[in-house]
C-alpha cells in the first residue's frame, strides 16, 4: 500500500519578479478602455486596497505579500521533505503553453522522462516572465535536471482508463519546451531557498480555462473585447471524481507519492462582476470554510458557470486534490489563507495528513 501526502500551494507568476513588479496585472487593467474611469480611481477603491497600493503602486505591500507566501512555501516544502516521497504529482493548468489549437484535452499525464528545466530560456507569454527579471537575479542559463517517472506515468494512465476515466497521456512536450508554468513556478517556489530539487515530477495539467484557452490565449482581455468562446472545461465535480480516481489508483501502488493542487484561488482578470480589479474574495472565503470543514459537497456542487462568473477556473487544480483527500479521508492537518486586492489572486496553502 502507498502512503500520500496531499499538498496545496499558489504558482502566482509575479512572486518571480522584484516587488515593484509584482502588480503588473492591475497596472494592465487600468489600461483597459472597458473599464469606466471612476472604478480605476483609486479614491473609490476599497479602503484595504487603497492601502495596499500606497503611493508606490504596491512596491511596499509586495514585500510583504512576498513574505507571506515564503513563509508557506517553505512549510509546504518541510512536509514534503519530510515525507520524502518517491513522486511529486502536480495538478496545473496549461495556459496556451501545450494546450493549443491542434489537441485541447481535459485532462493529461505527462509521463515524461527526465529533462532539462531552464525556468528563464523557456518561459512564455503566459508566465509573464518573458524577458523580465526575476527575483532571484538569474540568467537563462539557470537549468534543474528535472527527474521524470514514465513508469508512474503509465500506471496512472493505465488505472485512470480501467477505471473508465478517459485521460491523455504524453511522453514528451508538444509546443513548450519543458513544463507549463503552473508546474515550473510550484518547482521554483517550492525550492525558493534555492536548495535543489530532486524528487522525480510528473506533471498533470487541466484545461481549466476551457471557453478562454484558445479565445483569450489562458490570459487576460480587456472587459469589453468580444470573445470567440471554446467549449467550457471540465466541471470541478468532474476534477473532483479524477483526483478520486487518482487516490484509489496510486494508493495500490507502491510508491510514496506527493499530491499537489497548483494554483492561486480567485483571479482578478478573470473575474467580470469585480471589473477585472480585484479577486472575489466572498467566494474564494466560502470555499476556505468548505475546505477547512471538510465539506466536501460544497465543492462538488459548484457548477462551471459558479466558477467562471469568481474567476475561479484555475481552482479545478485544487478539485483533484480535494476528491482525492476525500477518496482517502485524509484529514486537513493545517490551511492559510493570504488575501489580498492589487495582487490579482488570493492565495491558499495547505497539508493534509499522510494516509
Amino acid at each position: 500500500m502507498a502512503e500520500i501526502l496531499g499538498v496545496g500551494l499558489s504558482h502566482y507568476p509575479p512572486l518571480c519578479t522584484p516587488d515593484e513588479m509584482m502588480s503588473g496585472i492591475l497596472r494592465l487593467t487600468l489600461k483597459d478602455p472597458g473599464i469606466s474611469d471612476a472604478l480605476k480611481s483609486p479614491e473609490n477603491w476599497p479602503a484595504a486596497m487603497r492601502e495596499e497600493w500606497g503611493d508606490d503602486q504596491g512596491t511596499a505591500a509586495a514585500g510583504r505579500h512576498r513574505a507571506a507566501l515564503v513563509e508557506q512555501f517553505r512549510r509546504v516544502r518541510r512536509a514534503i521533505d519530510d515525507f520524502n516521497p518517491d513522486v511529486v504529482l502536480i495538478w496545473g493548468d496549461d495556459q496556451y503553453e501545450n494546450f493549443k489549437e491542434d489537441i485541447i484535452p481535459p485532462f493529461t499525464v505527462c509521463a515524461y522522462d527526465d529533462m532539462d528545466l531552464y525556468p528563464w530560456r523557456h518561459a512564455q507569454s503566459s508566465s509573464m516572465m518573458t524577458g523580465k527579471p526575476n527575483a532571484w537575479g538569474e540568467g537563462p542559463d539557470k537549468m534543474y535536471r528535472l527527474k521524470g517517472r514514465r513508469d508512474i506515468g503509465k500506471h496512472l494512465t493505465t488505472g485512470l482508463l480501467e477505471q473508465n476515466f478517459d485521460v491523455a497521456y504524453a511522453y514528451k512536450p508538444l509546443h513548450h519546451e519543458s513544463l507549463a508554468h503552473a508546474f515550473t513556478n510550484a518547482i521554483l517556489y517550492l525550492d525558493y531557498d534555492r536548495m535543489g530539487w530532486d524528487y522525480p515530477t510528473l506533471a498533470m495539467p487541466i484545461n481549466c480555462y476551457g471557453r478562454k484557452v484558445i479565445s483569450a490565449r489562458g490570459f487576460l482581455s480587456n472587459m469589453n473585447a468580444e470573445l470567440d468562446l471554446d467549449p467550457p472545461g471540465p466541471s470541478p465535480a468532474r476534477c473532483m471524481d479524477m483526483g478520486a480516481a487518482t487516490a484509489r489508483v496510486l494508493r495500490d501502488s507502491p510508491w510514496r507519492v506527493a499530491m499537489v493542487a497548483s494554483s492561486s484561488w480567485s483571479h482578478a482578470f478573470l473575474c467580470d462582476r469585480t471589473f477585472h480589479m480585484r479577486p472575489d474574495t466572498p467566494a474564494d472565503r466560502a470555499l476556505f470554510k468548505a475546505l477547512n470543514e471538510a465539506d466536501y459537497g460544497y465543492w462538488h456542487s459548484q457548477s462551471t458557470e459558479d466558477f467562471e462568473a469568481a474567476g475561479q477556473q484555475e481552482l479545478l487544480n485544487w478539485c483533484p486534490l480535494l476528491g482525492a483527500m476525500q477518496e482517502l479521508k485524509a484529514p486537513l492537518k493545517w490551511s492559510s489563507f493570504t488575501e489580498t486586492h492589487i495582487f490579482n489572486s488570493n492565495k491558499v496553502f495547505a497539508e493534509y495528513s499522510v494516509v
